[in-house]
């Protein structure tokens, strides 16, 4: 006897639930405390004034403010460089 049906009932129908990761405030925004600006997976984006990231790298806001996205040339301790981009909030 099969062990499954004929018809096929397939092991791989299973799917994840998407994570809405991504910018969720853009330039010139006006944001209040406790607003999310992004979130991510790893530190693509890295916080700047008036901004904090959380535990798992989503960056919010601490002031109320205006939202402005810079970038800034980092050194690594192995003396390697990377362009990262920086968000602010700007009362």
């Amino acid at each position: 006897m099969a062990k499954t049906k004929a018809k096929g009932a397939t092991k791989l129908g299973r799917d994840s639930r998407p994570k809405y990761l991504g910018v969720k405030l853009f330039e010139g925004q006006k944001v209040r405390p406790g607003m999310i600006i992004i979130r991510q997976r790893g530190t693509r984006f890295l916080p700047g004034k008036n901004v904090k990231r959380g535990r798992d790298d989503t960056l919010y806001v601490l002031k109320k403010g205006i939202v402005k996205f810079s970038t800034k040339r980092k050194r690594g301790f192995d003396r390697s460089q990377r362009v990262a981009k920086i968000v602010n909030v700007t009362p």
